[in-house]
């Protein structure tokens, strides 16, 4: 398929005004595809030629302006529609439309619990060609009145308020102006949950066979969406603009969630089946967020290009953290959103793919769908956190304002944004934008502490060019206690500074960037480092704790602490955590990056010993119940390292961890996962835990658990799944990447590495983009750190054209990989 350049959207959009598109689908045709017409109505302001956009199983015909044009025409997805006059027009367009098994255009999933079948629309960049025809770029915004004809017994959800009329056939709303992207169609026997609120109907939606999940927690998932949008509306003057707000959950979805106005869809692994921990609901309530901030900012305003992706996610990804904080019960989101999603920018940004958070040139939309990632979210949000820093929220929120109102139902580019920022403050931020939007990497950030006379002052060396404002955390020793270490006083510094802050005697620990405000690695002087050793843990918030883990982390990525080092610190000072987000996120880091790929193969042994034992630390000190989540999560990273079938074979047999939690279907599958690794279980039990577990996600667990057993044949099996066969559906797929390669397992998969990159190679060429991301993030053999593996893939780069979005997850696998082959040199 051909890519919409930036060129050829700005002159269509200099063409074109495009005012309305009636769309019908109907969904009763068949299992394999459905029927779109569609008539767009525009305005050429000048005499030319132009062309839409299309992707079709058949092409029936195209009329314009009531005259029939050829629909053998039709080149790649484009239609070209020559010599328009000037003035109003009106094109018509029947096809027949493939669903798809991959995520993308209109996915359709049959739910194996009952037999019930759901389809819904992910319409993201480019793929509102699988649907109907359009003029597929953001700036082309237009209203949509949308008809759909499916089967009796079924809801159809859209944009807008719809109607049934009676006989499947179903009618919604006309939506304002949005673009083509954001339209929003799904459909199935859905169980629903409706209330009112603020006079607008609420929805939230799920398949019938998770009906019994979400009523345990809708109440929480509506007051979670009730408190943040009145909290919008105390921050933003601009009403929410759509006629109604509802949220579906649904199968097999490739990201997290998407923003289309007035039905946002989520994966549904959103509606938890099994226990969870608070840290977890965190998450879904911060999903939420974020997706709500952006009915303003990218569907009330919307990008005018792809470079502008930052508008749209670093805003929901700042204010998705920020509005749970302030509206919900979740009080200490940005501690998550340090130990997990900011790290996911700090690596991003030390890739060779890395890009400024705002790229001066996206030059089409194959080039654009790979910039959604840990720059344009994590990194994006922490300049935008350290823009309120430095601006003040006050001002912040007056230019957020002043763009609404300058651009609703329109779009925006960075210089409208700068520009309504600047109308509410003095400061530069026009310089601002420059140093820290257009730029890349990460800088770093030591404290020098010098004596002067009997006190100290503290000098901050930077590596990098941007202007950071943040607050240097002073700390003592707790002398009387355990030697934790005690908060003396927090120092506001403007970077680069003027000249040295004086700080009095020397402290214990200067941690630099505590609270989190800016985005840098920060080192330790000699002295702090020490003091750490032996008073991390003791730190009273949980958020300095949080930067003090990232700082350890980065150095072990870097090669300046070993990873035995992280792997003996955490065994020390985890036990005495508190907030589950650091715990998780620091085993998960300990586990899949330190043991599984930092340290060498002799000494995986000893790490996992380590972390098995800090596990059980965890599990003793939760005995008492108090803390349930915390005791999950350790009962989870325990089934994870365990490097012996015993204990959690016979958890498994028991149905239960001795003293709790019983084992839930995840938790079952979880074990029967790691033995499968361990070569303690065979495909009978994984069958027979199938059939005590016949759903969705019980389907994708017996696939893992199917492709990490260590046979020779269902390896063999498992490949030819991925590669051959073409029939896994994207989470399938994803399933059964994550059971092939195991650490345990390298010598029995040793011959299907120089394999995976002549066969991942042809299979996104032929799935399309979906599942090029999986096969380049999932089904990398990632366990295999060597020279010879990263031989084999810089040659693919370099000799065998892989498809983009492939293209970019093999290199950003491979320089993770030489990062760890430097890790273990070191």
């Amino acid at each position: 398929m051909s890519v919409l350049t930036r060129d050829e959207a700005q002159l269509r959009a200099e063409f074109l005004d495009v005012h309305r598109y009636t769309i019908d689908l109907d969904l009763t045709t068949g299992d394999d595809t459905f029927d779109s017409r569609t008539v767009i109505r525009f305005t050429a302001r000048a005499a030319g030629d132009t062309f839409v956009e299309v992707k079709p199983a058949e092409l029936r015909s195209v009329t314009l302006d009531g005259q029939p044009l050829d629909p053998e025409s039709l080149d790649q997805d484009r239609v070209p529609l020559k010599n328009l006059t000037a003035g109003e027009h009106e094109l018509r367009v029947d096809a027949r439309m493939r669903f798809s098994r991959t995520g993308e255009g209109v996915h359709r999933f049959t739910d194996p619990t009952d037999g019930e079948t759901y389809v819904y629309t992910q319409l993201f960049m480019d793929d509102v060609q699988r649907v109907f025809a359009a003029f597929d770029q953001p700036d082309l915004k237009a209203v949509f009145d949308l008809s759909v004809q499916a089967p009796e017994g079924w809801t159809v959800l859209a944009n807008s308020i719809t109607e049934h009329l009676g006989e499947g056939r179903w009618q919604a709303a006309p939506t304002p102006l949005i673009s083509t992207y954001l339209v929003a169609v799904a459909a199935g026997p859905f169980h629903s949950v409706r209330t009112e609120h603020r006079g607008l109907p609420f929805g939230i939606h799920c398949r019938r066979s998770l009906a019994p999940h979400l009523d345990a927690d809708a109440d929480e998932i509506l007051d979670v969406t009730r408190a943040c949008f009145d909290r919008y509306h105390e921050k933003f003057d601009e009403p929410y603009p759509f006629d109604s707000y509802d949220q579906a959950f649904v199968p097999e979805f490739n990201a997290g969630a998407m923003e289309n106005p007035g039905l946002v869809t989520f994966r549904d692994e959103f509606v938890f089946r099994s226990a969870v921990t608070d840290t977890e609901r965190q998450t879904r309530a911060m999903v939420i967020a974020h997706e709500m901030a952006h009915m303003w900012f990218g569907d009330l305003v919307t990008l005018k290009w792809w470079d502008d992706i930052w508008l749209n996610e670093s805003f929901a990804e700042y204010m998705g953290y920020q509005t749970t904080l302030e509206a919900t019960r979740f009080t200490d989101t940005w501690v998550d959103f340090g130990v997990a999603r900011k790290a996911w920018g700090y690596d991003a940004d030390q890739r060779p793919s890395t890009h400024p958070v705002a790229p001066e040139a996206v030059d089409d939309t194959a080039a654009a769908l790979l910039n959604f990632d840990g720059i344009s979210y994590a990194k994006g949000a922490s300049a935008l956190r350290q823009l309120v820093a430095w601006l003040g929220e006050k001002d912040f929120l007056a230019g957020i304002n002043t763009h609404f109102a300058r651009h609703r139902f329109g779009n925006a580019t960075l210089a409208d944004f700068i520009d309504s920022l600047a109308a509410a403050t003095e400061r530069d931020v026009h310089a601002w934008a420059d140093a820290w939007l257009r730029t890349t990497g990460v800088d770093k950030l030591t404290p020098v502490v010098t004596p002067d006379g009997g006190a100290c002052t503290l000098t901050v060396e930077r590596a990098g060019s941007r202007p950071h404002r943040i607050t240097a955390g002073l700390y003592d020793r707790d002398v009387i206690g355990e030697g934790d270490l005690t908060l003396r006083e927090r120092v506001d510094l403007d970077i680069p500074q003027t000249e040295p802050q004086p700080i009095g005697k020397r402290p214990a620990l200067v941690l630099l960037n505590d609270g989190d405000l800016t985005y840098a690695k920060v080192r330790f002087d000699a002295e702090s480092f020490e003091a750490l050793r032996t008073g991390l843990s003791g730190l009273p918030e949980p958020l300095t704790r949080a930067v003090v883990w990232n700082a350890l982390r980065d150095a072990v990525r870097d090669g300046e602490l070993p990873p035995a080092a992280y792997l003996e610190t955490a065994h020390d000072h985890l036990p005495r955590e508190t907030d589950l987000a650091l715990v998780e996120g620091v085993l998960a880091f300990a586990s899949a990056q330190v043991a599984n790929r930092y340290v060498r193969p002799e000494d995986r042994p000893a790490a996992l010993a380590t972390l098995g034992s800090l596990c059980r630390d965890l599990i003793r000190r939760t005995e008492d119940g108090d803390n349930p989540g915390l005791r999950l999560i350790a009962v989870r990273h325990f089934i994870d390292v365990a490097a012996h079938p015993d204990t959690i074979g016979a958890w498994l047999a028991d149905g239960t961890v001795p003293g709790g939690p019983e084992l839930d279907p995840e938790l079952r599958w979880r074990v029967l996962g790691r033995l499968a690794v361990l070569g303690a279980t065979d495909a009978a039990a994984v069958a027979a835990e199938l059939e005590r577990d016949p759903s969705a996600s019980g389907q994708e667990n017996a696939a893992r658990c199917r492709a990490a057993l260590p046979d020779p044949e269902t390896k063999r099996a498992a490949w030819e799944a991925m590669f051959t066969t073409d029939e896994l559906s994207n989470y399938l797929f994803t399933a059964t990447a994550r059971g092939f390669w195991q650490p345990e397992q390298a010598d029995l998969v040793r011959e299907y590495v120089p394999r995976y990159y002549e066969d991942a190679v042809a299979v996104a060429a032929r799935r399309g983009p979906a599942i090029a991301s999986a096969v380049g993030r999932w089904a990398f053999p990632g366990h295999a750190v060597d020279a010879q593996n990263l031989a084999l893939g810089e040659a693919c780069l370099r000799d065998a054209d892989p498809a983009p979005a492939l293209r970019r997850r093999l290199a950003d696998e491979l320089d993770d990989l030489a990062r760890a082959l430097r890790v273990r040199e070191a």
